[in-house]
């Protein structure tokens, strides 16, 4: 008999046109945090084309969020499709490539998932970039039932386990007493307040341990140079290993925006956004298999001094089931990273088409190979049982 994983690339070799078509057509047409409707109808269109998936729509009470599920194997796997782009510049961080790999390991593996004796689920997750759509779908226990699962990022670097970190975020709002220009001593200046904030967090940041990061941006401070504003709005994020760290850290923080208040007699308030980033941990079976799948479709992986990149919602789903999340590159300039208008062009571009061959078809083949791999099986199936076991289900 012909080795599985000759026939799930073959699979994947006969869709890949078509998931390369639905990467170029979720980059054409961006759609932000919750709000990727079209995005959503057309990965869950690509899944239910030939009967292969039967998807539930609005998991989580999230419109965008789906899960489509193949096979009736005891093994559960899942990969994550991303599905939201960035505010100004598309895909920027190149989630339409995400979904299409996710749909195309998918679709390989599903005409062999009972005989491999897995359920494969392609999880639709919004609001990656702004809302951690992830983090609520495990919370309203989307995730459970699931053994593993995994997805794969692009960006400069081609890392198995890159080093994710946790991140957390807040809003401040100052109000003052707005006044003409030409009579500032009856006003009370509310972007005085936001200057004198960030002077104290860049203070500060001398004080911090290597590697946090504490980000902030004005949202607002006024719209007119002889009006003193009475409102401000700064957004705050800070990055640390973990959660538990971002959390102590806001406490030496906050002070930072109290003075801006006390010095400038204004009123302060703090709201907590709802993106909260969970630190990642790497699965040490699934990383390696995933390695020599990747190798294998012509991949390499220098040993990089610096494997530290940004923060993602999928660390929320790693803390409660073994997961990877490996990069894989684009060939670009340093400049035309992550977060930019040149990474959306060429997620759409050819660099975006080899991604989608090479991720997913690894996908593809990490998974038959966890299918097949005893010790691993075993211990994913006896963890679940054994963290169901703990919880009470």
């Amino acid at each position: 008999m012909t080795d599985i994983n000759e026939r799930v690339k073959r699979e994947f070799d006969k869709r890949l046109d078509s998931v390369t078509e639905l990467s170029h057509r979720i980059n054409s047409n961006p759609e932000l945090a919750f709000e990727e409707h079209e995005t959503s109808a057309s990965i869950v269109a690509a899944l239910e084309h030939d009967g292969a998936f039967t998807v539930v729509k609005g998991v989580a009470d999230l419109p965008t969020a789906f899960v489509a599920s193949a096979g009736s194997g005891d093994l559960v796997l899942g990969i994550c499709a991303e599905m939201d782009a960035l505010p100004g510049i598309g895909h920027g961080c190149g989630h339409n490539v995400i979904a299409a790999a996710a749909v195309g390991a998918a679709l390989a593996l599903a005409p062999f998932a009972d005989e491999l004796g897995l359920t494969v689920r392609v999880f639709g997750t919004p609001a990656e970039e702004s809302g951690t759509g992830k983090e609520i779908m495990v919370n309203r226990g989307v995730f459970d039932g699931t053994h593993a699962a995994m997805m794969v990022h692009p960006t400069l670097k081609d890392v198995v386990t890159p080093v994710l970190r946790a991140s957390r975020s807040w809003r401040i709002t100052y109000t003052g007493r707005g006044g003409h220009a030409s009579r500032p001593w009856s006003a009370l200046n509310a972007a005085d307040a936001t200057v004198l904030a960030q002077t104290a967090v860049g203070l500060l940041r001398q004080q911090l341990r290597d590697g946090i990061r504490v980000h902030h941006v004005v949202r607002e401070a006024g719209a007119a140079v002889n009006v003193i504003p009475d409102h401000a709005v700064v957004d705050c994020m800070i990055r640390c290993d973990t959660i538990a760290e971002v959390d102590e850290v806001w406490e030496r923080v906050r002070p930072c925006f109290d003075a801006g208040a006390v010095a400038t007699g204004t009123g302060v308030e703090y709201v907590s956004l709802p993106s909260v980033y969970r630190e990642f941990r790497h699965d040490p079976d699934l990383a390696p298999l995933f390695q020599k799948n990747a190798e294998a479709v012509g991949r390499t992986f220098p040993d990089y001094p610096d494997k530290m990149f940004g923060s993602t919602d999928m660390g929320n789903v790693s803390l409660r089931i073994p997961g990877i999340h490996p990069m894989l590159s684009f060939d670009l300039p340093p400049e035309a990273g992550n977060h930019t208008a040149a990474f959306a062009a060429a997620a759409g571009g050819p660099e975006g088409d080899r991604f989608v061959r090479d991720a997913g078809l690894a996908m593809a083949l990490t998974f038959a190979d966890v299918a097949r791999s005893e010790p691993v099986r075993t211990r994913l199936l006896k963890r679940s049982t054994e963290t169901d076991a703990a919880s009470g289900n």
